[in-house]
């Protein structure tokens, strides 16, 4: 079976898509992207995530490369031709194609649009055995708000965790407090029960998983708290887990080789993933 990609107004096969060598995102990273989970052939959160791929453009001044209802279809299309039932959309939207120049283009250029799936194994209820993330400073530029597809101190820390064993990175800032996953959203348990996580500012992702799980855990009355916490006291933490459109809600049971609590997956954890599971399986199907 074919693979499907879609470029710039046209369906083409995966392996014959391509760019301009002068698309300011190959050249500038002066672009932003988004990522949409699938579950059971349908799209988890759709709305939230257009709502801020539409803030990212407004950030960098770029305009929509279609309109939002004309994306949508794209989406749908794509995922029928390659016969996705669970995986990922991953869309990116640049300024364009013009001659090298830092500046905005002086001419107006039309935005280009790429849009690819990634078929992903089934994401199970059962969370496993839990993973381990390893603590790297935060060397990003100050409006990781804003998703770009400048990924490349969050690549070099995503590829030291690898490296040590880890799963994932968490990013730690000059005040020895965690900001967010190298791609995933950060959350503790404390001791008392409370649910952590930092609130969203200009040095994190609004993550729409994050989103998500902050009205689940309303729904089963677990108190929540928006505010720093560091990495020490994440190593002292009941619990520790990341959120993202790909890991869900993934336990996190070491950190820099320390296991958290007794290593173990612990019930906070495990029961969020499951609601968040249900969520995603009651998602609107692509027809």
């Amino acid at each position: 079976m074919s693979r499907f990609a879609y470029v710039n107004g046209r369906y083409v096969e995966h392996r014959e898509a391509s760019v301009h060598i002068e698309d300011r995102g190959y050249q500038l990273a002066d672009g932003v992207y988004e990522v949409v989970g699938i579950r059971d052939g349908k799209l988890i959160d759709e709305d939230l995530h257009l709502d801020r791929l539409g803030r990212s453009l407004k950030e960098l001044r770029i305009e929509w490369p279609v309109a939002r209802g004309t994306l949508s279809f794209i989406i749908r299309e794509l995922m029928r031709r390659n016969r996705l039932r669970d995986g990922l959309v991953y869309m990116q939207v640049t300024r364009g194609v013009a001659r090298r120049d830092h500046a905005f283009p002086t001419r107006p250029v039309k935005p280009a649009l790429v849009l690819t799936t990634k078929y992903m194994k089934r994401t199970d209820i059962d969370p496993g055995a839990g993973v381990g993330v390893k603590s790297q400073p935060d060397i990003r530029w100050g409006r990781c708000d804003i998703k770009t597809v400048g990924l490349l101190p969050n690549v070099l820390a995503k590829q030291a965790a690898r490296e040590s064993g880890a799963y994932e990175a968490w990013l730690v800032d000059g005040e020895g407090n965690v900001t967010e996953g190298a791609s995933t959203n950060a959350w503790i348990v404390t001791a008392d029960g409370e649910l952590v996580t930092r609130k969203t500012d200009n040095h994190i992702l609004a993550g729409i998983t994050r989103h998500t799980l902050k009205s689940l855990a309303d729904k089963l009355q677990l108190k929540l708290v928006e505010r720093p916490f560091s990495l020490a006291e994440a190593k002292k933490a009941k619990e520790a887990f990341i959120t993202s459109a790909t890991s869900f809600v993934t336990p996190v049971v070491r950190i820099d080789g320390e296991a958290v609590a007794d290593g173990k997956v612990g019930p906070t954890a495990k029961r969020l993933r499951e609601e968040y599971i249900r969520f995603a399986e009651a998602g609107e199907p692509v027809t």
